[in-house]
């Protein structure tokens, strides 16, 4: 599997190819610049890796403990989170539930500061008129910016799918590998002839006091001249 260093070459390398694609096809500089966001955004920081402790979940930095509990309840590589579209929209609902939860906490926030300091009588109405009014803008902003959504989608889903591709490709390759080098034939060892000599740079020296125990004495004199002389003995000269 690519490391978070190759899964990040990946996604800026495959940024040019996006946004020309993008621009080719929509002629629009706004919906290139929603599609080129969102791939970067999906590709370094909202990937299918938000599932374990990686490059992507330490990006997210004070906040990257929201994704704790996404941890825990996705297994990795599942696909609910390298799948194709599914975990693209598992991630989307996952973190809008948490921004769901914020909004909520800081009307209640606001609607308690009302109580304190402005005077309002009843709170829980207060709090059900904040709530319409933030159903009625988001379902006017989902009308109005469909086609921005869409394309913000179209970019998050480019941006996993780099990453998804990458890891089915590396794994495939180190799959065929294993298979590669199982199918690779062993060379056999075959009998030497009864004849061969082995080399002698392959035999085993003997050690140096071995080599000392069968070492032959040298003679000072040679001995075929000590022989001849005693048998033959030289006479002084005659004068």
């Amino acid at each position: 599997m690519p490391s978070g260093r190759t899964h990040d070459s990946i996604t800026l390398w495959g940024l040019p190819l996006v946004v020309g694609i993008t621009f080719e096809y929509t002629r629009s500089s706004t919906l290139t610049l929603i599609v080129t966001g969102g791939y970067l955004f999906s590709g370094l920081m909202f990937g299918p890796d938000l599932d374990i402790y990686s490059r992507q979940y330490k990006r997210w930095g004070p906040l990257r403990w929201i994704w704790l509990p996404y941890r825990r309840m996705v297994r990795h590589r599942s696909a609910w989170s390298h799948g194709p579209i599914v975990g693209t929209v598992v991630r989307v609902g996952y973190l809008l539930m948490w921004l769901g939860s914020f909004g909520i906490v800081v009307l209640l926030m606001g609607t308690i500061a009302a109580q304190i300091f402005g005077g309002v009588a009843d709170g829980r109405l207060l709090l059900q008129q904040w709530l319409d009014a933030c159903a009625l803008a988001l379902a006017q902003a989902f009308k109005q910016y469909a086609v921005e959504g869409l394309t913000l989608g179209i970019g998050l889903e480019l941006g996993a799918l780099s990453h998804t591709l990458s890891d089915w490709i590396g794994s495939a390759y180190k799959r065929w590998q294993k298979r590669r080098s199982r199918k690779l034939p062993t060379v056999a060892k075959l009998p030497l002839p009864a004849d061969a000599q082995t080399p002698t740079h392959l035999l085993p020296q003997p050690s140096e006091t071995e080599a000392a125990a069968h070492r032959v004495p040298q003679l000072s004199q040679p001995l075929n001249s000590s022989v001849s002389s005693r048998r033959n003995p030289q006479l002084p000269p005659f004068v």
